[in-house]
């Protein structure tokens, strides 16, 4: 029985990669992966799904009006992958729900849980609230004298921590950095730079 996955973590915590293994693994079996990313991520260009580690995949982009039933229900894979899900719509995941008990296809999908304000991204909170399946995909603080998990994601501008502002800004290390609640509020500066 197909099930839909949600497998959530903070910036670094090897999301892309862990997506890449699974597509390379059924690939290897001979079976037909769908991967999808949203048109909102070009960080490594449009259509793509790379990690910080140098590999990386063509994916369907999904634009606000695509709708991701259709294109599987056409492609017939073996499995969906979903990168940087909290981006989607909420009416994306209900697709991707659909793929899952109408086509009886597993769907994972890899994302962020909050924001930099700890909000929910839209795409997240429906996740959390149709997956199957939630697994967290744990990293650690990245201020140097902490071993804490990573819970929180602090973004920073000009050397300094923003709390408020517009949800979505694409960016990596050079923007938002992955802390611990403790360095979310008193952020060690000079070590997070």
């Amino acid at each position: 029985m197909a099930k839909l996955y949600y497998r959530f973590g903070q910036m670094n915590a090897s999301k892309s990669i862990q997506l890449l293994t699974v597509a390379h693994n059924y690939e290897e079996q001979g079976k037909k992966v769908t991967l999808f990313t949203p048109a909102i991520d070009a960080r490594f260009g449009r259509g793509r799904i790379a990690s910080r580690v140098g590999i990386a995949k063509d994916a369907t982009i999904v634009e606000e009006g695509t709708n991701l039933y259709d294109v599987v229900q056409t492609e017939h894979p073996d499995c969906v992958l979903v990168d940087e899900v909290q981006f989607l719509g909420a009416h994306h995941v209900r697709q991707l729900s659909r793929v899952v008990d109408e086509l009886n296809i597993p769907v994972i999908m890899y994302g962020l849980l909050k924001d930099y304000r700890n909000q929910f991204f839209e795409g997240s909170e429906a996740a959390v609230l149709w997956a199957d399946q939630i697994e967290e995909i744990k990293t650690i603080c990245a201020d140097p004298d902490c071993n804490r998990k990573a819970t929180m994601i602090l973004k920073l501008k000009d050397g300094k921590p923003v709390y408020q502002g517009e949800q979505i800004e694409v960016g990596g290390n050079e923007l938002y950095r992955s802390v611990c609640r403790r360095h979310y509020f008193n952020p060690n500066l000079d070590g997070l730079m």
